[in-house]
Order: structure tokens, then C-alpha cells, then sequence
């Protein structure tokens, strides 16, 4: 897989408006999440809608407490393993929100600045699927390869950098099982 001017080649873009220039242009660091939308429901155009600010809120009553929200990620990994690009990855994606990351002893905010926010179609109980790992394994290697300051240690969950508000991708993530896998990037 190839990064062309910030975007995966070969994967459906739904271009989002969350999103904005980087500040200081640095892509360093990967966050992990988890969505399902409705909560604990797999498939549908709901999340995409929720990225691109056309969820409904009348559709489920989750919704109207969610469908005000201008979130982004860069990248989902739905539960078949299809990759959907919302954000270029040059660009800042709208994921982290209120977040911390103790970095080289130093704390960081705004952790939206440097890192790349890939969702996983997923929850905090079910788990996810060989083929989730392995499309972000893949996606893992060309940011590596295309952007220099990437390093594998540097990549974490939502709920390590905002431990107060957030628990994804939760227990269900096989990190052991993920970090196997990336051992086959060399």
C-alpha cells in the first residue's frame, strides 16, 4: 500500500471537513480507536455520516446526542477489513480531542497536531478480526515509510491519552496479537 500526497492509494476517500492544516507539519505518532454506530452495531453509512457531518439525528436516539459533533479520523478499518480515508494524513484530523502524551519525559497536548487517528469498526467487548489486524498492519508500514518521524513505539490508544473520558479500543484489542504482527515490518 502507497501514500500519495497524504492519501492511501487504492482505498475509498469520503473527504471530511473536520479537519484542518498541521501545524508544524510533523506526522509522528498513531492513536487507536474503536466506533460502532449505533453503539455495539457493525456496518451502515452512520459513521461516515458522523465524519462528514450528515448523521441524522432522528435516525437512533443515540444520534441526537452525538450528531452536533465535528470528529474526523484519518482512516476507518470497518470489520471486513475496508479501509475508508477521511482525512489526509498531511493534514490534521479532528480524533484526540482533550489529550496528553508523555513524550521523551515531556508532556504533549494537542496530540491532533502530530498523529494520524485510525478508527477500528469495533467496541470495547467484541473482538476484532484477523483481517482489521492485518489492513492496519499494512497501513502501519506505509506510514512508516512515508513519513520518517513514524516509529512503531509510537503508537497508542485513545484511552492512554485521555484516560479520564476515554476506554477504546478497549480490552477487545488484542495488543500482543497487534505488536506480532508488526514485527513482520522489519
Amino acid at each position: 500500500m502507497r501514500i500519495e500526497k497524504g492519501w492511501l492509494e487504492g482505498v475509498r476517500r469520503v473527504p471530511s471537513p473536520n479537519q484542518d492544516a498541521r501545524p508544524e507539519g510533523e506526522v509522528s505518532a498513531v492513536v487507536l480507536h474503536s466506533i460502532s454506530l449505533p453503539p455495539g452495531e457493525f456496518g451502515g453509512e452512520h459513521i461516515e455520516r458522523l465524519f462528514t457531518n450528515t448523521l441524522d439525528a432522528d435516525a437512533h436516539p443515540f444520534f441526537s446526542g452525538i450528531a452536533q459533533l465535528r470528529v474526523s479520523a484519518h482512516l476507518l478499518i470497518r470489520r471486513d477489513g475496508e479501509c475508508v480515508q477521511f482525512v489526509s494524513f498531511d493534514r490534521r484530523a479532528w480524533h484526540a480531542g482533550r489529550s496528553c502524551w508523555i513524550d521523551g519525559g515531556r508532556a504533549r497536548r494537542a496530540l491532533n497536531d502530530f498523529t494520524v487517528g485510525i478508527e477500528l469498526e469495533g467496541d470495547e467487548v467484541h473482538a476484532y478480526r484477523d483481517v482489521q489486524y492485518r489492513a492496519l498492519t499494512t497501513v502501519t508500514k506505509a506510514l512508516k515509510v512515508n513519513y520518517p518521524d513514524m516509529n512503531l513505539a509510537r503508537i497508542t490508544s485513545h484511552a492512554r491519552v485521555a484516560p479520564l473520558r476515554k476506554t477504546d479500543p478497549g480490552a477487545a484489542f488484542d495488543w500482543a496479537y497487534f505488536r506480532q504482527c508488526l514485527k513482520t515490518l522489519g
